[in-house]
């Protein structure tokens, strides 16, 4: 064995509706994440080869599915943001806010848990969502305001709930433990915009960063359109408005929730404000 990915990775299941440029984004995505896993191994693939728009490192996963994504805004004449490459103004409303491997260490490592997410902005404000689960073909669309088939668990207490979470950083060690020790289930997947959308569709009910300002807007943006649609909530722990800003040193601690009501109780639980 040569150490690549042998697993074939499905074109996206794109349902009617989906905004041509986004429809396109996440196909280039697709191609471009095959190619990769059939022209590099597993080292190759999650080899860091430059810092990004963001400030971290950047895989070369990411930077070959974003160089992708950024041709097909560029033919569209609409913008990007991006957080491997950034800002890309064409002067246009229109932007494409992209996270085009959201889980890149998985995807390199051969764990099917990551995914393409985007939204399509108009003048700063999401209008619709594409989640592309990379590894199966499967899709999430919303577009805001219209009715969505998804619906969360309808949880509201997070006593016996089944939480995601980001893993359990030193410094914020013990707002992970406290939502650990009260849910029933703790799940650790790495991939933040996947279980996003586990969320919206009632497969879990909350996804939660324990206070540690890991989530860029792109980590958030798609959950944003989909999970109030489907009856959830997306909220900062700290209160901080969700922004489309092409301003990359922000940062949040995004909560992700079946209800309103236990996207709160999360938020005073990871804070240690719960009376």
């Amino acid at each position: 064995m040569s150490g690549r990915i042998v697993w074939p990775v499905p074109e996206p299941h794109l349902p009617s509706g989906v905004h041509p440029a986004l429809a396109d984004a996440a196909l280039a995505a697709g191609d471009a994440f095959r190619a990769a896993r059939q022209t590099y191994n597993r080292a190759q693939l999650a080899e860091e080869v430059q810092v990004g728009a963001d400030g971290t490192p950047t895989m070369r996963l990411d930077i070959v599915v974003d160089t992708a994504i950024a041709e097909v805004v560029n033919r569209y004449r609409i913008n990007l943001l991006s957080e491997e490459l950034g800002s890309i103004d064409n002067g246009s409303a229109v932007t494409l806010v992209v996270d085009p491997v959201d889980g890149t260490a998985n995807a390199a490592a051969g764990v099917p848990l990551s995914a393409f997410a985007g939204v399509i902005a108009v003048d700063g404000a999401p209008t619709q969502a594409l989640t592309y689960w990379l590894d199966t073909g499967r899709c999430w669309h919303t577009i805001a305001g219209q009715p969505t088939p998804y619906r969360t668990s309808g949880r509201r207490q997070l006593d016996g709930a089944a939480v995601s979470l980001l893993r359990p950083q030193p410094h914020v060690a013990d707002s992970w433990w406290r939502v650990a020790t009260r849910a029933a289930r703790i799940r650790i997947l790495s991939t933040s915009c996947l279980e996003a959308m586990l969320v919206a569709e009632g497969s879990t009910d909350a996804f939660a960063d324990a206070g540690s300002d890991t989530h860029r807007i792109m980590d958030l943006a798609a959950a944003m359109v989909t999970v109030p649609a489907a009856g959830g909530a997306v909220i900062d722990v700290h209160g901080r408005p969700l922004d489309i800003d092409p301003d990359l040193t922000r940062r949040w601690s995004g909560v992700v929730a079946a209800t309103p009501q236990l996207a709160e109780e999360l938020a005073q639980t990871i804070r240690g404000t719960q009376q």
